[in-house]
């Protein structure tokens, strides 16, 4: 099995997993490799440096990590309206090159919570958040499609929306 080290054209790293170089190459000529984040099939590989079990060399120890974490500045929180919390993130391809794959697993999972937790209305978004708005249908946590226009007007209406780009990856399980 080789682990191999993948980045998408808009520099979102993450790791794929292949029975050989070969199967990799063969998946990427055939388009099967995309990014999980994304779903952008101009995948490279990045150059990796395997992992040599020296023994006796000293380790990070866990003490050091935790100072690490400890130091680095804390996401930025957005409330989803039920009052629970998720990261706040960059929109998706244009996501921070420099988000590390912490960062960008962080915003996987939020996406991920965000899907578990709400009902998909398709396109009925807009009559549907309006429905709710006006007391006509029971207030819930919903996600959707509708055009950049009625966005807009739901906005002026006073109706809280977000756009909200979810990669094709959410909508099944990734291994």
């Amino acid at each position: 099995m080789k682990v191999l080290n993948l980045q998408c054209s808009f520099r979102h790293s993450f790791e794929g997993w292949f029975a050989s170089e070969d199967d990799f190459q063969a998946q990427l000529a055939r388009g099967l490799i995309e990014c999980p984040l994304c779903a952008d099939k101009g995948i490279q590989k990045l150059p990796s440096a395997p992992r040599l079990n020296l023994g006796g060399h000293p380790t990070q120890d866990a003490a050091s990590l935790n100072r690490a974490q400890e130091s680095s500045p804390a996401p930025a929180l957005v409330s989803s309206g039920d009052g629970s919390a998720m990261r706040k993130a960059d929109v998706m391809p244009g996501m921070s090159a420099a988000a590390s794959p912490a960062d960008q697993a962080a915003f996987l999972q939020a996406l991920r919570h965000l899907v578990a937790n709400t009902e998909d209305v398709g396109e009925r978004f807009a009559d549907e958040a309006r429905r709710m708005h006006y007391g006509d249908a029971k207030a819930r946590s919903i996600r959707g499609q509708t055009s950049a226009r009625e966005a807009v007007e739901l906005l002026e209406e006073g109706i809280d929306v977000m756009p909200l780009p979810l990669p094709p990856g959410l909508k099944e399980t990734l291994q």
